[in-house]
C-alpha cells in the first residue's frame, strides 16, 4: 500500500468523486455546512498548509482505493485531526482503511513533527473500530452534534500521542 499525493489531475478527480458521495461525506465535516464538499474546496485543501490529503492504494501499490487526510493541522500547537474514506467499497473489511490511517498518522508525527493527533467518529459508524485498531484513546463524547438523515448522533472523540503510535 502506498500513500500518493493528489498532485495529478486523475487522483484529484478520483478523490473528489469519493468525497462528494453522500455515503461518505455525511460521516465527515467539511467546514460545518452539513453538505458535500465542492470540487473547488477539495482542490483548495490540497494547497493549504492546514490540510494534507493522500490517496491510498491497494497492496499492488498502483490501484487507488481511498483517500485519507490530516485536517486542522496547527504548526504552532503541533496538532491535527485524521480521517479516512474507503472510496472503493469492494475493498472493505480487508484492513486498507486502518493501514492508510496508520500510515498517515506516521507521516504526521515523523514528517510534520506533530505531538498529538485527534480523531472523531459518529457513535454507531464502523470507523470507530479503525481508531481502536490504531491505538487511539477515547477522550470524550460530543453529544447530539452530528446530523445524519435528519437524526442527531454523538461524536466519539479520540486522540493519540507519538509514544503511543505503532504503524500497522
Amino acid at each position: 500500500m502506498k500513500l500518493l499525493p493528489l498532485d495529478r489531475p486523475d487522483l484529484l478527480a478520483l478523490a473528489t468523486t469519493w468525497l462528494t458521495r453522500e455515503e461518505n461525506w455525511k460521516w465527515l465535516d467539511f467546514g460545518g455546512t452539513g453538505q458535500a464538499p465542492t470540487p473547488a474546496l477539495i482542490k483548495i485543501m490540497t494547497q493549504l498548509e492546514t490540510s494534507l490529503l493522500r490517496v491510498f492504494t491497494a497492496d499492488d501499490d498502483v490501484t487507488p482505493i481511498g483517500v485519507a487526510g490530516l485536517s486542522h493541522i496547527h504548526r504552532q500547537f503541533k496538532t491535527a485531526s485524521v480521517w479516512v474514506v474507503l472510496g472503493e467499497k469492494s475493498h472493505a473489511r480487508h484492513g486498507y482503511s486502518t493501514r492508510a490511517y496508520s500510515k498517515l498518522i506516521t507521516l504526521g508525527f515523523r514528517d510534520l513533527g506533530l505531538e498529538a493527533i485527534s480523531s472523531w467518529a459518529v457513535e454507531h459508524n464502523v470507523s470507530v473500530e479503525i481508531g481502536h485498531r490504531a491505538n487511539f484513546h477515547f477522550i470524550g463524547r460530543q453529544r447530539r452534534c452530528h446530523w445524519v438523515d435528519g437524526k442527531p448522533y454523538d461524536r466519539l472523540l479520540f486522540d493519540l500521542l507519538p509514544s503511543e503510535h505503532k504503524e500497522l
